[in-house]
């Protein structure tokens, strides 16, 4: 089992920046990518962002291309999502997943292992 714990969320003013952290621990060595998600009140799971732990791949979704950079920290079995330009639209719980089946998937079903979820909020 992988256990992931995000941290990093907060209230933010729109145009401003956080970064979100998802450390891992357990059988890290079993999965192959991460991905960042995020829900919104009375939304579904949408896609942010995914990147292997080789860095090879990375993919975001369009809302926040040009804003929002996925990078891990091997070493510390760590992954982050720098967001920048925050927008009120943005608001919402971010959640980090690991994906063991190489999918480098965009869907809630290409991962395996789900974090906690840390909190964005962002005021106009």
């Amino acid at each position: 089992q992988v256990q992931l714990v995000e941290s990093g969320g907060g209230l933010v003013q729109a145009g401003g920046s956080l970064r979100l952290s998802c450390a891992a621990s357990g059988r890290t060595s079993n999965y192959y990518a991460m991905g960042w998600f995020r829900q919104a009140p009375g939304k579904e799971r949408e896609f942010v962002a995914y990147i292997s732990w080789s860095g090879t791949s990375t993919y975001y979704t369009d809302s926040v291309k040009g804003r929002f950079t996925i990078s891990t920290d091997n070493a510390k079995n760590t992954v982050y999502l720098q967001i920048n330009s925050l927008k009120p639209e943005d608001t919402a719980g971010y959640y980090c997943a690991a994906d063991s089946r190489h999918e480098l998937g965009t869907r809630t079903a290409n991962y395996d292992y789900w974090g906690q979820g840390t909190q964005v909020t962002v005021s106009s």
